[in-house]
């Protein structure tokens, strides 16, 4: 089975899906948004085989192999290949979609807008997503890296409400900028590293880089993943972007395209320049701890629901980025753990936020009050989705949160102490949102709406419930997750030429 190519036809599947969809007539929306989600549950089922052929304990680092020639003047091939960080992104990636398709049912009006065309736009999305996670060519990683910003740019400013064109063309122009210091930085690497673009043999060539040249590369593909995920200052466009996007594509730009940042500094920033990422380690974990308060504040203060949760995302992205610069085994397990467990609670959260938005016709927290009294069901979800977000124990980001923060302690003590009163601001922003739509006294004017007298429909409980299962599963027994990752992370640290410090125990007499 491991001969079996995975990745390419994982890769390939939701393209041919997108045009399958896109030929579709406009009028026939149902069968669209129907073959669409049919064609996300194959790819979920191959993605599940792919994790039962997959060997935690195997000696190669890579598995699923896949190398076939491109563009051979340049060294250039599609070449496929997963570890385990690449394949716990590439599940999450696989289970995210068809429960966002689903979600997004009713999410574009046919009668003004293009059905056809916008489920095609999300298969296509997903083909960039797979391949971005599953390149082992580093050339190839950056087509798909610019190549996944078309079609959530078209989502977005097509799709999307409110000041949908000015979110568009700033995601686009912030990640298209981030995208050109990176192919600075490619073909830098390509200069130096021997005329190719394999990862494998370009680790083996990163010792022998100088180290200055090393460290200008590194800063080349750290601003464009700085930018992706996004870090502070790069974060502006986030909170835009997912406040604009329909809410099932803003879960996927929070839940899975925003990974492809972190992602990318663990696959190619650490083990490619492990001198220059220790040098640089300081200063990114500044930039996290700042990201983690900084965040937390202006989610606070938001009157808008889906920019609220976008910057949440701002602040849990600084959890990950300190999690991945403590350079221990438990920071950077907790940190690949919790880009998974991000995905799936702040997926839910957008999600169920969207279900609210449509009901009542305004993301503004300030025209709710009191909803939980007319829709309770939904409304328990939503406070579930918040609780997740926090990290409340029980559910999966507390192992995570908690993984990151004993990393980063035991080699970092300042910024974890930092970061963990991140925790409690948390705590006051989800808390706060949750009071402020669904308790207290009902606000006359969801009264007048209809809509927001009709609960979870059957439609909807199958969309939150695979996330809430995974949300508590992985809550109460994370280990078949940590398992896939643990070696990989180990793999990187050796690559960095760091490992974990030895545990002290104070001397001292029994009995005291």
């Amino acid at each position: 089975m491991k001969d079996f190519p995975f990745l390419s036809i994982l890769t390939l599947l939701p393209l041919v899906g997108a045009v399958v969809v896109a030929c579709i007539p406009r009028a026939k929306a149902e069968l669209a948004k129907l073959v669409a989600l049919i064609w996300s549950l194959v790819v979920l089922a191959l993605s599940i085989v792919m994790w039962v052929a997959f060997t935690v304990d195997s000696q190669d680092r890579f598995q699923f192999h896949e190398s076939y020639s491109w563009i051979p003047a340049w060294g250039a091939n599609f070449t496929f290949a997963a570890d385990g960080i690449a394949l716990v992104m590439l599940m999450l990636v696989a289970v995210l979609f068809p429960v966002v398709i689903l979600a997004s049912w009713h999410d574009v009006d046919s009668s003004r807008r293009s059905a056809p065309t916008y489920f095609a736009l999300l298969l296509a999305f997903e083909f960039t997503m797979i391949g971005v996670f599953a390149a082992a060519d580093i050339f190839l990683f950056y087509v798909f890296f610019e190549i996944m910003l078309i079609p959530m740019y078209f989502i977005i400013g097509s799709f999307g409400s409110g000041q949908k064109q000015y979110a568009a063309v700033k995601f686009f122009l912030y990640s298209l900028v981030g995208g050109l210091f990176m192919l600075a930085s490619v073909v830098g690497l390509w200069v130096v590293g021997g005329h190719t673009f394999d990862f494998e043999a370009l680790v083996k060539a990163g010792g022998s880089i100088n180290t200055d040249t090393a460290r200008w590369l590194f800063l080349g593909f750290f601003v464009a993943f700085a930018i992706k995920a996004p870090f502070f200052p790069f974060h502006t466009w986030l909170p835009d972007s997912g406040g604009a996007a329909p809410a099932g594509a803003a879960a996927l730009l929070v839940g899975v395209m925003d990974k492809v940042g972190t992602f990318g500094i663990l696959r190619y920033c650490l083990p490619l320049f492990p001198e220059a990422s220790r040098w640089f380690a300081p200063a990114a974990l500044v930039l996290a701890v700042i990201g983690i308060i900084y965040a937390a504040l202006l989610a606070v203060g938001q009157n808008d629901l889906k920019r609220l949760v976008s910057y949440t995302s701002i602040a849990h992205f600084g959890f990950i980025g300190i999690g991945i610069f403590a350079f221990t085994t438990q920071g950077g397990t907790g940190s690949v753990l919790y880009m998974v467990n991000h995905g799936l609670a702040t997926g839910l959260l957008f999600i169920v936020v969207g279900m609210f938005v449509a009901r009542r016709g305004s993301a503004l927290v300030s025209d709710f009050g009191g909803a939980g009294k007319l829709v309770p069901v939904l409304a328990g979800v939503l406070f579930f989705a918040g609780l997740a977000s926090l990290a409340l124990p029980g559910t999966a980001p507390f192992v995570s949160e908690f993984l990151v923060l004993i990393g980063t302690f035991s080699t970092h003590k300042p910024y974890a102490v930092i970061a963990t009163a991140g925790i409690v601001l948390a705590a006051a922003y989800v808390l706060w949102m949750i009071q402020r739509t669904t308790q207290g006294t009902l606000n006359p004017a969801l009264d007048a709406v209809p809509a927001m007298r009709k609960d979870l429909t059957l439609r909807e409980k199958v969309v939150v419930a695979p996330l809430i299962v995974l949300l508590l599963v992985l809550g109460f027994y994370p280990k078949p997750v940590t398992d896939v990752i643990n070696p990989a992370v180990q793999a990187t640290l050796q690559d960095v030429g760091t490992q974990d410090p030895t545990p002290t125990v104070a001397d001292g007499k029994a009995g005291r």
